[in-house]
């Protein structure tokens, strides 16, 4: 499954260019894995991260060339969603990974607040000044020491789906929430389903509602409600709820009902669309969407499966979010100086190249040559991100404490789960939010 998260925020006209620039995209020259003088050779690196199915495959590529390069060994142990309490039961049970890839700010804070986490070596430091924006330096620091490098980011405004689907209906790609809807409505009466939601995965819904707050309510609202410093009662939380809750509350629009929708997981909700058996014209998740309909689906990105912007709402800018996944070292691995290695590596567009190949993945590395990824679409969806400078800003839940914002069955994933069940009540949801963001801030 993918993970996720998140989360970088770029103009609306930024995220026009993606839907009518695709081709017009530079590259850069090839990087291959080259070899090295193998000076880790009988030494372990173990990892651990959220990637499992196609993303796992795709990063044991890159821990390959690692070990091609260096002589090192590699293990990686996938987490799940929950990586705060998995990596915590690892440490105290004396089994610490030596490097894991954390897919949410808050949780790389927790870490560092623990006293978990290394600083990065000055030659990790070095490669993200040069090569990185400075905000992703910022995100990856705490207390003004670096401890994560940004090696994976997602694009996460991006509305995939079947051009078929999409002409059988009469349909071409909406540019507001309403007419959204309202082309969903059409999809719905040419016998497909609109939306395939993954509801089973809390933090999909998660990323529904920070692209309608942040079109909604605006850059700063949405900047306050992140650091808590806007309470999720405020009515423009209440509002965005509302504008969700139109979509949810609609069982044409949804494969499956609501029901169906707790019942789908992300890969589940891809398949439903670009499947053998589509029962949705549309999926909305971010650009590894792609990555899954090409590597199990077989879709061919550009041609059986392509997205458009998600769309502006309320008369709002339309929405950019992204995410992503920073390395960083325990300090109780076993192996904790070959995992600085590693991450000395992966700060090196040389390493970002060998996953761009195999697709399903954005690099926030500007060295990373255009030419690197493997279609148009991939190559202006990376080149709105490295461009956006220091525009990028995370996505909410990620910058959240993880008891709201990033654990299963708990916080903001379980109550917008709760929501997407029954939508009737915004307020009352907007109550929990802020009870339950308010006890995880406090703690």
């Amino acid at each position: 499954m993918m993970m996720r998260r998140r989360t970088t925020l770029l103009s609306g006209c930024t995220a026009l260019a993606l839907a009518l620039g695709a081709t017009a995209c530079g590259g850069g020259g090839p990087v291959s894995a080259g070899g090295g003088d193998k000076a880790l050779s009988g030494q372990t690196v173990t990892v651990a991260g959220v990637w499992s199915g196609s993303e796992q495959k795709n990063f044991q590529k890159v821990l390959d060339a690692f070990t091609e390069k260096t002589g090192a060994k590699t293990q990686f142990t996938s987490t799940g969603d929950d990586v705060s309490t998995v990596v915590g039961s690892k440490i105290e049970g004396g089994n610490a990974p030596d490097v894991v890839m954390v897919p949410q700010v808050g949780v790389l804070q927790q870490f560092a607040k623990k006293g978990w986490l290394t600083p990065l070596s000055n030659t990790t430091e070095k490669s993200v000044d040069a090569g990185y924006a400075p905000v992703w330096k910022k995100y990856g620091s705490v207390d003004g020491t670096l401890y994560g490098l940004y090696f994976k980011a997602a694009h996460k405004s991006t509305v995939w789906y079947s051009p078929d689907a999409l002409d059988q209906a009469g349909v071409k790609p909406p540019t507001t929430y309403d007419a959204m809807l309202k082309a969903g409505h059409v999809v719905s009466d040419s016998g497909l389903a609109a939306f395939s939601i993954a509801g089973q995965d809390g933090w999909t819904l998660t990323d529904w509602f920070e692209n309608i707050y942040l079109s909604q309510a605006g850059p700063e609202k949405y900047d306050a409600l992140a650091a808590h410093k806007l309470k999720w009662t405020d009515a423009s939380v209440v509002k965005a709820l509302g504008t969700l809750g139109k979509l949810f509350k609609d069982k044409q629009l949804i494969a499956g009902g609501q029901k169906g929708a707790l019942n789908t997981d992300f890969p589940g909700s891809v398949e439903k669309v670009f499947g053998p058996k589509p029962g949705a014209g549309m999926v909305y998740e971010g650009d590894f969407v792609a990555g899954v309909a090409h590597d199990q689906f077989g879709k061919t990105v550009g041609t059986d499966a392509n997205f458009f912007p998600f769309p502006a709402v309320g008369g709002g800018k339309a929405p950019v979010v992204s995410g992503g996944d920073a390395a960083v070292v325990l300090k109780d691995g076993k192996n904790a100086k070959a995992g600085m290695k590693l991450l000395e590596y992966l700060a090196t567009p040389e390493a970002a190249a060998v996953w761009a190949k195999a697709g399903g993945f954005l690099s926030p590395n500007k060295k990373l040559g255009l030419g690197e990824y493997g279609d148009d679409i991939t190559r202006a969806t990376a080149k709105s991100l490295v461009s956006a400078g220091d525009s990028v800003r995370f996505d909410m839940s990620d910058q959240a404490p993880a008891a709201f914002g990033g654990t299963k069955g708990a916080g903001e994933w379980k109550l917008l789960q709760d929501f997407l069940r029954d939508p009737s009540d915004p307020k009352g949801t907007a109550a929990q939010l802020e009870a339950a963001a308010a006890k995880a801030y406090k703690g």
